[in-house]
């Protein structure tokens, strides 16, 4: 692959407001380096993030997900992290399922003091999934069209 063809990840990293972010913070503070292919959205907790975001992700073109927060026992909202935790026990078998390759979205604890521990997971996410390629799953289904034929969908 050319230079100018290379392919470059895009990452979404659902951050928990109280560790992870504030280790981001402090990255960025301590001007640590790290590749830009990550777009942050920040939440009070990852114990509150619904699956359906992560198909979002998915499908508005994400080619990988990275869920962080506080370590397990450290949560500001003392247990949404072992919530999260088993959220995405439930949740792996049905991605499977769907066609999306479960190493697209990985799970971590960062704390806030742990700015390098950051920008080692972060590079790491995004070598990782530069390694798989892009994700096309969605633009497959969507160029399919409708799945329903418009005499079965009168009926």
């Amino acid at each position: 692959m050319s230079e100018e063809n290379k392919f470059e990840p895009k990452i979404v990293a659902f951050l928990c407001n109280w560790c992870t972010y504030a280790g981001a913070d402090l990255a960025g503070t301590g001007r640590k380096q790290y590749q830009a292919n990550v777009r942050v959205i920040k939440l009070p907790c990852t114990g509150g993030i619904d699956p359906l975001f992560l198909i979002k992700a998915f499908e508005r073109g994400a080619d990988g997900i990275l869920v962080s927060g506080c370590h397990p026992g450290d949560c500001h909202y003392n247990s949404g992290n072992y919530h999260a935790r088993r959220r995405w026990n439930v949740f792996r078998p049905l991605l499977e399922f769907c066609g999306i390759n479960p190493e697209r979205i990985q799970f971590s604890w960062v704390s806030a003091a742990e700015g390098g521990k950051w920008v080692e997971t972060i590079n790491g996410v995004i070598d990782s999934i530069r390694a798989l390629g892009p994700f096309e799953g969605y633009q497959k289904i969507n160029t399919m069209g409708p799945m329903v034929s418009s005499e079965s969908a009168n009926q």
